[in-house]
């Protein structure tokens, strides 16, 4: 996926700079047209002919190569002469033309053109043709352990009462044990019993429907067709079936094309015939218009061991000496039953000693991944391989990440937009692809959904340590990045860098001298002291020291105007040292995208900052920054019309001026702390301005209150953060709040009601699903009457309302509520959210899906004898 990656990375470049209101250097029309032609066409070739195996008889990776390398050297020209114009040197160096040496590459390019065509004349597309792969079909061992539950659910849909025609699918990532599940309710004897017509068919990657319709046919009646044509096989496969009550397993189904040209043979009479489908894509469930679907998940810790035990042993007990490191063994596998049986069965033909098993456990995913080669692995690239090639990098890139790290979305998808992964779609901006596919690798099961917000967004992800092996395995092929271990002697010439965690700072800086070609470096390493970035990294674009999903203080401390020198940066995610000046030199990085800082202390930004047209993404963790007004004067204006998150900005003056400067910003962070009162204190009211915000919080500390008071918020606003100084008047700003019509998440701390009173008004927060009030000063009486009053509500959280006297029982009769968690409030809300739970109880019985969870304090212990299914109660220290 080199080749693939490099022809989208050199075409965004080129698209930048001749979008660009000023850009570095210009390429001449005639290069461009030229440029624009090969890219197009080479990629066009990769995704219609290049199969990851085989090209008319021909090993295609050298090929690919051969693109990727004349592509790479094509952007070193490019680049390197961005550098040298914004140091400001002279455009043509003593036995160095620009243009003359672009135009050699183009025509190294054109002649890989002209080779491809012919290959393209000779070949015919592959289609994903992957010849040798077996489908997971293959699995011999049909021992199920740890799906009792889902057998039942499954066997009761298959006979239960409902007699029209159903398709049940079955979804998982690979190895999970679809097929598994598919044949143990194939071979159940009521199952037998029930279906006059049981067929089984393997779809797999390159269905035929020939050769499907004739499977079935031939199962359904014993009598072999291999003479009929497709039609006449599905004609009287229809007859056949007609009025008779079937079930037909359809096993590895990766596209729904299939089922749309057969499913006319396979009638719907009422009598209660079933299809069940397995396959690794969840989207397809949706897609064959069926509300009903079967999720495999991992096994649990006591079903994995269970099913190690029965691959290793049979009937006999583990020998209690190995049964600490076997459940280590176990442990390590992460739930996944391909996982288990492979190396169950290859511990079950080997040396049952403590010693061996210990080596086992210590390369265990190099074992599983190599281990049978023709079973595991291929089972699991089978996923890689379906996957259309835009999916590739960056699933590929998913082995970037440390084992078992937890991967926040919004960072992974800058990092994809920065590395030139996306492919343009019409009429959407790349973070709008990003997150699309970032949906299709979960809707595959190649990335694991690890934490959820607190409204059902995506915060968190995984990746399964076997795919993330995988992903590791096929990047030697493809050199998409290059992880460094002690292999100092191979960086030259690598374009992405990984440095682990366990590298040392000393060996970091030793290898840094010969990354002179990295377009992108990341470093997880824990080091503490103060590191400069060295001269020869100027085509460095993604520099990632510093990750704000792990520990506050991971990574070492950079000086500011050393990074900035990196002048094609586009994602840079550094923490700086203390008194760390912010340089002018900012306006240099052109094509900056995402800049995350960490500061130990608060940053005074230059006012270039504003000149920066690309930058998207602007964070400041830690602390704040305070921001310059803009430049005046015609000649200075820049708007940022990309910019789309501003964070950790202080006490920021929004006149008409700066607003008009990011028009199109959606997620804004603001803090206002020790500001005097400023002339025009209705500076907040601007807000309403931006009609594109979504996500706005703003902490207000030891500031006069009618910051707030004067706040406009624009109708756009999805999620909402406050935190107020204590003596903000909440009466007056809640009816602002509830009126916004598409507000989903709404958290509100401190502030006072100096009524002692909140009362809703009809129709307010139409759409919120998230409420959290905390010290809110003064709330006793909460009153919600009858109505459309938080329609949507799901999820409720009150913190430290001591004086509250109960919820509103109008709450409890929101449809929609899933939990409600009290922190430290007082008493008598405490016992009216648990007279909501037994009401609840009472109409729904054990398919109540409402819970209640409650802190309190060690003198309010007491409580805990209200504690029940979905009632829970923890003591804490206040």
């Amino acid at each position: 996926m080199a080749a693939y990656g490099a022809l989208l990375s050199l075409m965004h470049i080129i698209d930048t700079l001749q979008k660009h209101p000023s850009p570095p250097i210009s390429i001449d029309t005639k290069q461009v047209e030229s440029l624009t032609q090969i890219l197009t066409f080479l990629l066009e070739f990769l995704d219609a002919y290049i199969s990851p195996v085989v090209v008319d008889g021909r090993e295609a990776d050298p090929l690919e190569r051969r693109i990727a390398d004349a592509v790479y050297a094509a952007e070193d020209v490019i680049e390197s002469q961005i550098v040298v114009q914004i140091n400001k040197r002279s455009p043509i160096v003593e036995g160095h033309d620009f243009y003359q040496d672009l135009q050699k590459k183009i025509e190294e390019l054109n002649l890989i053109k002209i080779e491809v065509e012919k290959i393209a004349v000779e070949a015919r597309p592959q289609q994903n043709s992957v010849p040798g792969l077996t489908s997971s079909s293959t699995v011999k061992e049909n021992v199920m352990v740890g799906f009792e539950e889902v057998f039942l659910e499954v066997l009761d849909k298959l006979t239960g009462d409902q007699r029209n025609r159903q398709i049940i699918p079955i979804v998982g990532m690979g190895g999970i044990g679809k097929t598994t599940l598919a044949r143990n309710i194939f071979e159940n004897e009521h199952v037998k019993g029930h279906f006059y017509i049981r067929a089984w068919t393997t779809i797999s990657q390159t269905f035929n429907v020939r050769e499907t319709l004739r499977e079935v046919l031939s199962q359904a009646s014993g009598v072999s067709s291999s003479d009929l044509s497709e039609e006449e096989l599905g004609e009287k496969l229809y007859k056949f079936l007609y009025d008779r009550r079937y079930l037909v397993i359809m096993d590895d189904m990766w596209s729904v094309d299939v089922w749309r040209k057969i499913k006319f043979f396979f009638p719907d009479n009422n009598n209660r015939s079933r299809i069940i489908v397995t396959t690794r894509q969840s989207n397809l469930s949706s897609k064959l218009n069926e509300s009903y679907r079967v999720g495999m998940s991992f096994l649990d810790d006591a079903s994995g061991w269970d099913l190690f035990c029965k691959t290793v042993f049979g009937k006999e007990n583990c020998p209690l000496e190995l049964e600490k490191i076997g459940k280590d063994i176990v442990a390590n596998c992460k739930g996944l039953p391909l996982s288990i049986a492979t190396i169950g069965g290859l511990l079950a033909k080997s040396e049952q000693t403590r010693e061996y098993w210990k080596r086992i456990e210590q390369n265990l995913n190099s074992i599983v991944i190599s281990n049978n080669d023709e079973f595991c692995l291929k089972i699991l690239r089978m996923s890689y391989i379906n996957l259309p090639n835009y999916l590739k990098p960056c699933f590929l890139y998913m082995g970037v990440f440390e084992e078992d790290r937890s991967i926040r979305v919004s960072m992974l998808q800058k990092q994809w937009v920065s590395e030139g992964f996306l492919t343009a779609r019409s009429g959407k901006c790349f973070e709008t692809v990003a997150q699309e596919y970032f949906k299709e690798l979960v809707d595959r099961n190649l990335i694991l959904i690890d934490k959820l917000g607190s409204i059902g967004n995506v915060k968190y992800c995984k990746i399964h340590d076997l795919l993330r092996d995988m992903c590791l395995k096929e990047v030697i092929r493809d050199r998409l990045y290059h992880v460094i271990r002690d292999d100092l002697d191979e960086v030259n010439n690598k374009r992405r860098v990984i440095f682990p965690n366990e590298t040392s700072a000393v060996f970091m800086r030793e290898v840094l001298g010969s990354l002179s070609h990295a377009r992108s470096i990341i470093c997880d390493y824990d080091e503490r002291g103060k590191a400069r970035v060295p001269h020869n990294l100027r085509l460095l674009r993604i520099f990632k020291a510093y990750d704000n999903s792990l520990a506050p203080w991971f990574g070492g401390d950079y000086l500011l105007d050393n990074v900035f020198e990196l002048v094609n940066s586009r994602y840079v995610a550094v923490r700086v040292r203390k008194k760390s000046q912010f340089p002018t030199s900012v306006e240099l990085l052109w094509n900056l995208h995402t800049l995350v800082i960490d500061c130990s202390d608060d940053l005074i930004a230059p006012v270039e900052i504003w000149k920066l047209h690309q930058l998207q993404h602007l964070v400041f963790e830690s602390r704040e920054v305070i921001l310059p007004d803009p430049p005046s004067g015609d000649n200075n204006i820049v708007i940022m019309k990309n910019l789309e998150t501003l964070k950790g900005v202080k006490n920021m003056f929004l006149s008409e001026e700066v607003v008009k400067r990011i028009p199109n910003v959606k997620k804004l962070y603001l803090k206002y702390h020790s500001v005097k009162k400023m002339e025009g204190a209705n500076c907040l009211s601007y807000l309403q301005l931006l009609s594109k915000l979504e996500t706005f919080r703003c902490d207000i500390e030891d500031v006069h209150d009618e910051y707030l008071q004067r706040i406009r918020f624009p109708h756009s606003l999805k999620k909402l953060s406050i935190l107020a100084p204590s003596d903000l008047e909440l009466e007056d700003i809640m009816p602002k709040i509830g009126s916004l019509p598409l507000l989903e998440k709404f958290l509100l701390e401190c502030g006072f009601f100096k009524t002692g009173k909140w009362e809703t008004i009809e129709g307010q927060f139409p759409s919120l699903k998230f409420l959290q009030l905390e010290s809110c000063g003064g709330l006793r009486d909460w009153i919600v009457k009858e109505g459309s009053h938080f329609p949507c509500l799901e999820k409720l959280r009150l913190c430290y309302l001591r004086r509250l006297k109960e919820l509103p029982s109008a709450i409890g009769e929101i449809n929609t509520l899933k939990s409600i968690e009290l922190e430290y409030c007082s008493e008598s809300a405490v016992m009216s959210a648990k007279k909501m739970v037994i009401e609840h109880e009472e109409l729904y019985g054990d398919q109540l899906e409402f819970h209640v969870r409650v802190n309190v304090g060690k003198n309010e212990a007491a409580l805990k004898s209200l504690t029940s299914a979905n009632f829970e109660v923890n003591v804490g220290n206040r």
